[in-house]
């Protein structure tokens, strides 16, 4: 499987298939291209989207001080790019566009260094402005202009994300010294140029530059073609705040999502929680990443609960422009339960375990039933580093078996068949705790994943290929209903369960007829309050 693949993906068992007659071919752009997946509907039940991954142009020394002519020379140079996409996405008659976080500017500023790079951002609450028609009304917006007029010339909503500041006075408590705020900020521009809101990044990431905001932006907006969007930040998607609350409002059924996000496999890389977060709250999500691939830095996508449309590419030195026709109302995995499913038999098993019902098996004269029978399989647990967490794990051996696993409050469990065995080891791990590198925040985790080699000490290693197939649940008692279901096949393929839920208060993945060689099928929970 090469490294570098953009692909629609489909799932929903119960769905129609004439649904997902999909057309995707590739429009060369001189230096760029862009992938263009659209399904083949008709009606206004759909608009069109479109995410770029960019690989942007960097300040060869980001430390030194420069001018904002300097400054400005460089961002122009990410800003032509930028136009070019909006003109090509306008030709497949995109609706709204969404750019990756840093693309304009890059990122390992100092606080003073990046000075010159930053607009000045007045509030939208307070001013209604259209910077390609006002340029002159503010000083220091010359980004913005170029946005707003970006906007207008390819008549489409437009998202990205730039360095701003914001005087402050002695009197402001939270004034830093210098006199004003700095902040990582995403903004919205209208099909007409107008700035329509903006958020300012709350869980920054080693971002010494930037300040985080006093109150969290909590910001959605309104288009006229899909209704309500959410917006937020690369890391603010493992956090309850703004992620999380912005989706109590019922009537936001999409999200725009620029990062710089470095891969971490194999539980977090960008594609993977992506799809995650879409699956879990019934969302699309317009992710666009930054690419610089010798940093870890790839995974863009448009993704539905059911369907995505993804990029990820680790050799390219090119940036990737995806467009996709999205549904204006998502439909959630719930759909892909179906009647027969109780009579599946592994299915049929796996409710019987997890609702404590004894075993049963029926000889030639008379059928035996024990309690105890369901835990035929007890492999000695090992200790692993997974993602700079101490994970307790046992071997997945054979080709066919049920597993359990637990630590402190959390006892995962998998229930598996093999239609062919593969030389590779996998490993069923938990974790019940504190993440504490990277940030520090209260995880719940049950993750089949393959090993990097035959040894159990390589389970949790970093790999992105396997041929390993399964069928199987994986479910665990979790104390959180804030559960994503990570999910990688071999090539950094994002895979979709067949069905996820709560069974006797323990929640479940269920999945039958891999795409390819089985990378991780993990349950990340999050315990929000714990942080």
């Amino acid at each position: 499987m090469p490294s570098r693949f953009t692909a629609c993906i489909m799932s929903g068992a119960s769905r129609k298939p004439a649904l997902f007659l999909f057309i995707c071919y590739v429009a060369a752009l001189g230096v760029q291209a862009g992938e263009y997946c659209v399904a083949d509907h008709q009606g206004s039940q759909y608009y069109m989207a479109a995410v770029y991954e960019h690989h942007s142009i960097l300040s060869p020394d980001p430390l030194a001080l420069t001018t904002r002519q300097q400054a400005l020379e460089l961002m122009n140079q990410n800003l032509d790019i930028y136009e070019r996409q909006v003109m090509t996405a306008a030709q497949k008659g995109v609706q709204i566009i969404v750019f990756p976080e840093d693309g304009i500017h890059g990122f390992n500023f100092t606080r003073t260094s990046i000075y010159p790079f930053l607009d000045f951002m007045p509030s939208p609450q307070l001013v209604k402005w259209n910077p390609c028609l006002e340029p002159h009304r503010f000083n220091d917006t010359e980004v913005l202009q170029r946005l707003s007029c970006m906007a207008t010339k390819g008549d489409m909503f437009l998202v990205a994300n730039l360095g701003t500041k914001q005087p402050c006075h002695s009197n402001d408590p939270g004034c830093p010294n210098d006199g004003r705020y700095q902040f990582n900020t995403n903004v919205i521009f209208s099909n007409n140029g107008t700035l329509v809101d903006r958020y300012r990044k709350h869980n920054l990431y080693f971002e010494a530059a930037f300040d985080t905001p006093l109150e969290v932006d909590r910001v959605t907006f309104d288009t006229p073609f899909a209704g309500r969007f959410g917006i937020f930040t690369c890391f603010d998607i493992l956090f309850f705040d703004p992620a999380v609350r912005l989706l109590r409002d019922p009537e936001v059924k999409h999200v725009v999502y620029p990062s710089a996000w470095m891969n971490q496999l194999p539980l977090l890389a960008a594609i993977e929680i992506q799809k995650a977060f879409a699956i879990a709250f019934g969302v699309n999500v317009l992710a666009a990443n930054i690419h610089h691939p010798s940093l870890g830095m790839t995974g863009s996508g448009i993704h539905t609960p059911l369907k995505s449309f993804w990029y990820h590419d680790m050799e390219s030195p090119k940036g990737h422009l995806i467009i996709a026709q999205v549904a204006k109302n998502p439909l959630g995995l719930a759909g892909t339960e179906n009647a027969t499913g109780k009579t599946d038999p592994s299915h049929s098993r796996f409710l019987k375990i997890v609702s404590g019902e004894p075993y049963c098996e029926k000889d030639a004269q008379e059928v035996h039933c024990e309690a105890a029978k369901w835990n035929v399989d007890a492999p000695p647990t090992f200790h692993s580093e997974m993602m700079y967490d101490n994970f307790t794990l046992v071997p997945v051996w054979g080709k066919e078996g049920y597993l359990q696993v637990c630590s402190n409050s959390l006892c995962c469990h998998l229930l598996y068949d093999r239609p062919t065995l593969s030389q590779e080891l996998y490993a069923l791990g938990v974790f019940d705790g504190f993440h504490t590198v990277h940030g520090t925040y209260y995880i719940q985790v049950c993750a089949l994943v393959k090993c990097g080699g035959l040894d159990i000490h390589t389970c949790g290693q970093e790999i992105t290929e396997a041929t390993g197939m399964f069928e199987f649940h994986l479910w665990g008692n979790f104390s959180t209903s804030y559960i994503f279901p990570l999910f990688l096949t071999s090539g950094m393929t994002p895979e979709s369960p067949d069905q996820l839920g709560w069974e006797n208060d323990h929640y479940f993945l269920r999945k039958r007829g891999l795409s390819s060689g089985l990378v991780t099928a993990a349950l990340y929970g999050r315990l929000y309050e714990k942080n």
